[in-house]
């Protein structure tokens, strides 16, 4: 992916450089063999901030100067110009790779760096997939574990608390998701309960906690009243528990009269399906008597009518 987002930064730069009729100063030294005069010139442009010609002229000299006293330095340069054009799926590969080349270099700690960081630039919004987000945060914690001592190292962990918010609100969106749709399907409820509770256990210090809390007896709340009632009991009764923590963890939360008024809810939603579940048994009782007279009553009659056949 890195590589065609490149190659469209590259070609849309030359592209630029091809629009005059005649060859440029520029262009006529790209096309040149002056290897050392490109170098020099690409480093002018560089500090220029001129970065779509400077990438042109680096492109086409890392891979002469490999091997070279002047590739450390040429590197170095041509990741920090994908990166001012913010190519930074590109620029993060080149500062890891200069970093794993260059172990030695006095710019070493500074491009590991860059990469996580290049990282955490293209770490997403929270509705999106994260899995860049989880590798900005092995990326930086890898930094700050080779470089703890370093002035960058406290940048780094803040990155890290970062993303670890934007992971925090995707999942607690994702489980109210489920809670919204659970009009349409109620196991989607069963769903938030478990969602709400898997990102508590991977996130002990979720800022959501609260919150999250009250939904838990929500959902299980609507889940068990929108079940059978034949299960409803065993379900409220699980409403009720998710209350009992809330309430020990939160005494005093801003929550509390909702959490009690689930709690009274479910208490209510046991009785009522008690009756129902009696009303239901009665019926079946009163069923089960009427076909058993009907029965006796039909042997009745079919016992008389052999007494009578045989006189």
């Amino acid at each position: 992916m890195f590589k065609i987002k490149h190659l469209i930064i590259s070609c849309f730069a030359i592209a630029l450089l091809s629009l005059g009729a005649c060859k440029s100063r520029f262009e006529k030294l790209r096309l040149s063999n002056d290897v050392a005069k490109k170098y020099q010139e690409g480093i002018r442009l560089y500090n220029k901030k001129d970065y779509n010609k400077a990438l042109i002229l680096f492109e086409g000299l890392v891979q002469k100067y490999r091997g070279t006293a002047e590739a450390e330095d040429l590197n170095y340069y041509y990741a920090y110009t994908l990166y001012r054009l913010k190519d930074y799926t590109t620029a993060r590969y080149k500062f890891k790779e200069f970093a794993d080349t260059y172990p030695a270099s006095k710019n070493a700690e500074e491009c590991r760096y860059m990469g996580a960081y290049c990282y955490y630039l293209d770490s997403p919004k929270s509705s999106l997939d994260q899995e860049n987000t989880y590798k900005a945060i092995d990326a930086l914690q890898l930094f700050i574990n080779l470089y703890p001592k370093s002035d960058r190292a406290s940048q780094a962990a803040q990155y890290i608390a970062n993303l670890r918010d934007k992971l925090e609100t995707k999942a607690y969106d994702n489980a109210k998701l489920y809670y919204d749709l659970g009009g349409y399907d109620i196991t989607n409820y069963k769903s938030a309960v478990v969602a709400l509770k898997n990102a508590q256990v991977e996130f002990p210090d979720i800022k959501y906690a609260e919150e999250m809390n009250l939904l838990t007896i929500k959902s299980q709340y609507m889940y068990a009243k929108n079940s059978y009632p034949a299960r409803q009991e065993d379900r409220f009764n699980e409403a009720i528990e998710y209350y009992n923590e809330f309430i020990e963890a939160y005494p005093n939360s801003k929550f509390a009269k909702e959490a009690k008024q689930l709690k009274e809810d479910s208490e209510a939603g046991i009785v009522n399906a008690k009756k129902i579940l009696a009303e239901e048994a009665a019926m079946i009782a009163k069923y089960k008597a009427l076909e058993e007279g009907d029965k006796k009553k039909k042997d009745t009659i079919n016992k008389n009518l052999d007494n009578k056949t045989q006189k």
